[in-house]
């Protein structure tokens, strides 16, 4: 995919101010375009984990940034977070089977904190936190507030095994 395609850019300042002023240190701005998007596509398809439109829009946009924050949020610690999608590369099973339990398109687009804990974005542009459990952050641009606010993910009823 050129990432000169159709890509629906971020409005300057959907975000907080907070928010903006995080991903700017991160290297983000409105309209940005990641250079690495076609790898992290060709990755992830040949593990039988293809994107979809949200996930590219998403990457173009966020990909390779690596956000790093800390101390108290909301209703939970900030955390970094690193939207390489690379990082979750072990982990392709869960986002088939969590994607399968929930009825989405789960494609990875990063990790969460020390542990490293896999972030992952449906055809809705919904963001999840992917391990053994699923929680959603909520959708664009909610979910990036939440992110680098600490607001805590809602837990998933679900159960892939």
């Amino acid at each position: 995919m050129d990432e000169g395609d159709q890509h629906t850019a971020v409005p300057a300042g959907l975000f907080s101010p907070e928010v903006d002023l995080a991903l700017r240190d991160a290297g983000w701005r409105p309209g940005r375009r990641a250079f690495a998007v076609e790898f992290w596509i060709d990755h992830f398809e040949e593990q039988e984990c293809p994107p979809t439109d949200a996930a590219v829009d998403f990457l173009v946009e966020f990909g390779g940034l690596d956000v790093l924050i800390s101390g108290m949020g909301i209703t939970r610690a900030r955390e970094p977070f690193d939207l390489d999608p690379v990082l979750c590369s072990g982990n392709v099973d869960r986002f088939i089977d969590w994607g399968q339990e929930i009825g989405r398109s789960l494609f990875p687009i990063g990790v969460l904190g020390p542990y490293r804990q896999c972030l992952g974005i449906d055809e809705f542009s919904e963001i999840y936190l992917i391990e053994t459990q699923i929680a959603s952050f909520g959708r664009m641009p909610d979910a990036m507030e939440a992110l680098v606010l600490g607001r805590m993910p809602v837990r998933l009823d679900a159960d892939p095994s």
